[in-house]
C-alpha cells in the first residue's frame, strides 16, 4: 500500500536543483555583512544604515528607514505610546520634537501618561531612584516609586488639584470625546504654562498648539478621569462632563478614513510599546472595513517597539501580519513592517535623533483636530450610503432560532 506522504514529498532531482540554485542566487543577492570601522564622523544616518547589520540592531535599523520612508513619502501618521513613558521624559526628548517638525499627526496614549505629565507644570520634580532601595521605607518616606523613578506622594494630590480646577471650567460642562476633552485640557495647560513662566510645554499643551488630536482608549483607567468621578459625585446638579465612548470610537475611524479618502494619504503606524492604545488605534480599520462596509485600505506601514513575545496572544505583541488577518494593517503593510524587540527607552531616543538630525525632514502641520467636522461629515455619509446594507448586519439567524418571536426563554 502506498504511503500518503509520498504525494506530498517531491522526488524529481532537476526540480530541487532547480529550487536549490534558485535559493542560491537569492542568497547571492543578500546584503553582505561587512560593516565598516566607525570613524565618529558619520551622521547617525550613516551609522543606522550601515552599522545595524544583525539581531535586534537590524530590526532597529528597519523601523529607521520605515519611519524615514513614512516622513519623506508624506505618510498621515498615528503614534501610540503605552507604558510610563512620560515619566520616563521620553515625551521631552522625543515626542515633542516629531510633533514640532510636523512628524506626528495624531496620538494615542494611556490617561496616566497625560496625567503624570503635568507634574513638572506646578514645580514637582521626578527623579532617578534606586529600584532596591526598600518599597516599604518608600512608603513611609511618602515617595511614590515607577521602577527606577520616584516623586513625592504630594505631587499627586497637588495634580489632582490642578486638574479638577480645570475640569469645573464651563467648558467641560458637556458629552465629548477624550480628543475634545484633551485638546480642551491642552488649551487650559498651555495657558497655565506661560502664565507660570514654564521653560518645557507638555505633551497636552504642544498637542493643543499643532492641533494633534489625543485619543485615551481606556480613559476611564487614569487619575484624570478619577477626578471627573469625584467632581460627578460632589457637584450631581451641575458638573456634567461626561465621555461619549462610542462617538470615541467612531471618530478614530472617521480619522482615518479622512486621511485615506479625504487627504489622499496613506497611512503609518508607530507603536511605542503596545497595550490599549496599540489596538484602539488599530481597530480603527476593522470598524471601517467590517462594520461599517466603508472601503479602507489599513495601514501601510506598520512600525513597533516593544519587549512582549509575540507567540503569547498578546495584541500588545500581535505583529503586522496577524493584524492583517483582522484587516488593520494593508498588504503591502505586511512587507513595510517591523517588530523591534526592545526596549521603547534603549532605542527610540537613537531613532528620533537620526530621523531629526536630517534638517530637512519637516513637513507642514496637518492640523488633523481642527479637521474633526469634515471626518465625521464624510464618514456619516459613507454610513448613510450604506444603510441598507448595514441594516442586514442587525439580523442573526441563530438569534432568531434561539430567542426569536414565538421561542420560549428559560
Amino acid at each position: 500500500m502506498a504511503d500518503p506522504s509520498d504525494e506530498l514529498t517531491p522526488h524529481d532531482g532537476a526540480d530541487d536543483s532547480e529550487s536549490t540554485a534558485e535559493m542560491r542566487r537569492e542568497f547571492d543577492g543578500a546584503r553582505e555583512v561587512e560593516p565598516s570601522g566607525i570613524t565618529g564622523l558619520e551622521t547617525p544616518e550613516q551609522i543606522f544604515r550601515d552599522r545595524f547589520p544583525a539581531f535586534v540592531g537590524r530590526q532597529e535599523r528597519t523601523a529607521f528607514e520605515l519611519m524615514s520612508r513614512a516622513v519623506d513619502e508624506d505618510y498621515a501618521t498615528f503614534l501610540t505610546l503605552s507604558g510610563a513613558m512620560t515619566p520616563a521624559g521620553l515625551h521631552q526628548s522625543c515626542i515633542i520634537p516629531l510633533i514640532e517638525r510636523g512628524l506626528v499627526d495624531c496620538l494615542t496614549t494611556t490617561g496616566a501618561n497625560l496625567y503624570h505629565d503635568a507634574h513638572r507644570i506646578i514645580g514637582h520634580r521626578i527623579r532617578e531612584i534606586d529600584p532596591n532601595a526598600g518599597d516599604l521605607a518608600l512608603r513611609l518616606a511618602k515617595i511614590i516609586r515607577i521602577y527606577d523613578l520616584g516623586f513625592w506622594e504630594e505631587t499627586l494630590l497637588e495634580t489632582d488639584k490642578l486638574f479638577s480646577a480645570i475640569l469645573m471650567q464651563p467648558e467641560f460642562q458637556r458629552r465629548m470625546t477624550t480628543p475634545e476633552l484633551h485638546y480642551l485640557l491642552g488649551m487650559y495647560i498651555a495657558r497655565i504654562e506661560s502664565a507660570l513662566g514654564v521653560a518645557k510645554p507638555s505633551l497636552l499643551a504642544t498637542a493643543w498648539k499643532f492641533a494633534v488630536p489625543i485619543f485615551v482608549g481606556a480613559v476611564q483607567d487614569g487619575s484624570i478621569f478619577l477626578n471627573i468621578v469625584k467632581l460627578k459625585r460632589l457637584f450631581p446638579e451641575t458638573f456634567k462632563l461626561e465621555i461619549d465612548v462610542n462617538d470615541d470610537v467612531y471618530e478614530m475611524g472617521a480619522m482615518q478614513n479622512f486621511c485615506l479618502r479625504g487627504l489622499e494619504k496613506k497611512m503609518a503606524i508607530f507603536i511605542l510599546g503596545g497595550g490599549v492604545p496599540k489596538n484602539y488605534t488599530l481597530q480603527g480599520e476593522p470598524l471601517l472595513s467590517q462594520i461599517l462596509e466603508v472601503e479602507t485600505e489599513g495601514f501601510d506601514i506598520d512600525v513597533q517597539f516593544c519587549v512582549d513575545p509575540v507567540d503569547n496572544g498578546a495584541l500588545s505583541s500581535c505583529p503586522a501580519s496577524e493584524g492583517h488577518t483582522w484587516g488593520k494593517v494593508s498588504p503591502e503593510g505586511v512587507a513595510r513592517s517591523v517588530y523591534c524587540h526592545a526596549d521603547v527607552t534603549a532605542v527610540f531616543p537613537w531613532v528620533t535623533y537620526a530621523l531629526l538630525s536630517n534638517q530637512a525632514r519637516k513637513r507642514p502641520h496637518r492640523r488633523l483636530y481642527n479637521e474633526r467636522s469634515r471626518a465625521l461629515t464624510m464618514l456619516d455619509e459613507h454610513v448613510r450610503a450604506n444603510r441598507a446594507t448595514l441594516l442586514q448586519s442587525i439580523r442573526s439567524e441563530a438569534f432568531d432560532d434561539a430567542l426569536g418571536p414565538g421561542k420560549s426563554t428559560p
